[in-house]
């Protein structure tokens, strides 16, 4: 058995460091966000639903986007880590709704992005034309943005959750169809259906087979 009466000092670890931590941290996303710019510090995340059935309601970022939603909204797979978009080649698509909602995301970031030419003068396919180049610049420096100020995706482009009076619909008992005022009930019935299918069924075959050997 160990007990740490004696010598309790050196097998404690402390954190004083953590307020100078936290001061470099700060620094070196000011650095980075200042030799990137005017590009966004962060990288574009697609919105998914956070697992198990209590939080599964709720919607987050998450790690990239897979090749089918890159395929819908028209981006190459190699091309999108170039424009800031995040793509996680293990994720996979098990619903058309959430296939439909990262390809619209996909969507308005492109229809949003404004390509600068590697090198001035020089215009690629994909590079924005001059006169986009000018009014970006022109708009950055009307807003009265330095050099090293960087935009962040994330507050450009949002993941919203809806509240629960929002995702929540109520219905009125008298608004039902006749029939389906009762769901308790109903879910009973729906499940000793389920229950007894099997053995209506042996029964229904007996009964048939007793009725043929009847008739001859």
């Amino acid at each position: 058995m160990v007990h740490y009466r004696k010598d309790w000092q050196e097998r404690v670890r402390v954190y004083f460091d953590q307020p100078g931590r936290k001061h470099r941290r700060r620094d070196a996303r000011v650095a980075k966000a200042a030799k990137v710019a005017p590009r966004p510090a962060d990288k574009l995340r697609p919105v998914v639903h956070c697992p198990t059935v209590k939080y599964n309601r709720r919607v987050r970022a998450g790690r990239g986007f897979t090749t089918a939603e890159l395929k819908e909204a028209g981006i190459p797979k190699k091309f999108a880590p170039t424009i800031g978009i995040a793509v996680d080649g293990r994720r996979t698509n098990y619903s058309k709704e959430s296939l439909a909602a990262n390809v619209a995301r996909l969507k308005d970031y492109k229809a949003r992005l404004i390509l600068f030419p590697r090198k001035s003068g020089q215009h690629k396919k994909l590079d924005a034309s001059p006169e986009e180049v000018k009014a970006a610049k022109a708009a950055f420096a009307a807003e009265g943005k330095t050099e090293g100020y960087s935009t962040n995706v994330g507050s450009t482009l949002p993941i919203k959750n809806l509240f629960p009076e929002e995702a929540v619909t109520e219905v009125k008992r008298d608004s039902m169809p006749k029939g389906e005022e009762n769901a308790y009930r109903r879910l009973r019935l729906a499940r000793s259906d389920a229950r007894l299918q099997g053995v209506r069924e042996k029964r229904a075959k007996a009964k048939a087979e007793e009725a043929a050997a009847a008739k001859k």
